[in-house]
């Protein structure tokens, strides 16, 4: 079975998974207990937020906050922006392309009296500077858009729009979800005017359960989880040390192979792509910049989870829609905010690349879509 779905989850790395259990074996301390044992921990866990800040790109290493993920990353980020502020600023400009974390935390918001603008994406599915800033508002305070779309792979210009919103009006933070983009699409973070940036580190291949978010300094939030004051007071418990010690290690192997990775990946992803072109009935998702390793098409007509499912019995493991959302059988909301037709909204499949894939893995996957198109499109009384 070749698993072509690492936008959801990527294979742990196996110097992640020896290290977690070096630590998890050597380091027993609680990283808060002022004894040897827990001023150990500390030690590894500050040494780990440095190699963090370095891998984000020269950030500071105070401005990284850890996380269990970037699902809790994006509701520090949103929630915490808007939460205990006295200001009168209750509105929240995002997208209607956005990952499930970032418009449930802004539908939740509504439900406590702030306003939300969901701009809608080009026909490409890329958000322009000129929509996010005509949705602006003298009481915005937040303007959150993702760094790569989960579902079609297409590239935001964030910084693009981060600068034309500060310009604007420096006191509207920015966020970016960078789940797709860290390790894949390059950005200057320290010389960006993006505040928040959230990053999980299982799309990079470390461990499951743990991510950050990128706090530039001097940006206030409201705490989500009280306690012991860990993370600067921003989100208390006890520090998943193991975990975030691996996330570490993933973060700067990712960071330090991004070019080559991303030179290796767009390869490939040109090969699948002139593979799917191959056949009449695929319809090619293609954003006007893609990131490397996210190949995206629709096949009007049929359920995504048919097609996915047919493939998967072919030895192929993909995506319908991301992770998230794969369950469901209700069209994609991203195609649909890109002006897709419900029969296409309703058939697309996502393929995602990783580290360990080759030619002859693309060349395995392209004979399997052949063979899925011959058994399926029939059903639709298509000819291939």
């Amino acid at each position: 079975m070749l698993n072509f779905d690492h936008a959801a989850s990527a294979p742990t790395h196996p110097d992640v998974i020896r290290t977690v259990a070096e630590v998890m074996e050597a380091h027993s301390g609680n990283p808060s207990s002022i004894h040897r044992g827990g001023q150990a921990a500390s030690k590894l866990l500050e040494r780990s937020r440095e190699v963090c800040a370095a891998a984000l790109g020269g950030v500071k290493p105070g401005e990284v906050v850890f996380t269990s993920g970037a699902t809790e990353s994006n509701n520090l980020a949103i929630k915490g922006s808007l939460l205990g502020r006295k200001d009168g600023r209750v509105h929240i400009v995002t997208t209607q392309i956005e990952h499930a974390s970032v418009t449930e935390s802004c539908l939740q918001l509504e439900e406590l009296g702030f306003e939300t603008t969901f701009v809608q994406p080009e026909a490409d599915g890329t958000v322009s500077a000129e929509k996010v800033l005509a949705a602006l508002r003298e009481d915005t305070a937040l303007v959150s858009v993702m760094h790569v779309n989960n579902e079609t792979g297409a590239v935001q210009p964030v910084e693009e729009i981060a600068r034309a919103v500060k310009l604007r009006d420096a006191r509207v933070r920015v966020h970016v979800d960078g789940v797709q983009g860290f390790g894949r699409a390059g950005l200057e973070l320290q010389a960006s005017a993006i505040d928040l940036y959230s990053v999980s580190a299982h799309k990079v291949r470390g461990p499951r359960g743990v991510g950050l978010l990128f706090v530039r300094e001097g940006v206030r939030l409201f705490p989500l989880l009280t306690g012991g004051g860990q993370e600067r007071g921003l989100r208390a418990g006890t520090e998943n040390l193991a975990s975030i010690v691996g996330a570490a290690k993933a973060f700067r192997m990712a960071a330090e192979d991004r070019v080559p990775r991303a030179e290796r990946m767009t390869e490939l992803r040109e090969e699948l792509i002139a593979e799917v072109r191959r056949h009449d009935v695929l319809t090619l998702t293609e954003p006007k910049i893609s990131a490397p390793h996210i190949v995206h098409f629709t096949f009007p007509g049929l359920k995504s989870q048919v097609i996915l499912h047919t493939l998967e019995e072919l030895g192929m493991l993909v995506s319908a829609q991301s992770a998230c959302a794969a369950k469901t059988e209700k069209p994609s909301r991203v195609l649909s905010a890109m002006g897709r037709s419900r029969e296409h909204a309703t058939s697309g499949i996502r393929i995602s690349l990783g580290d360990e894939h080759t030619s002859r893995d693309v060349r395995l996957l392209a004979d399997a879509l052949d063979k899925a198109v011959r058994r399926l499109a029939p059903l639709e009384g298509r000819k291939r």
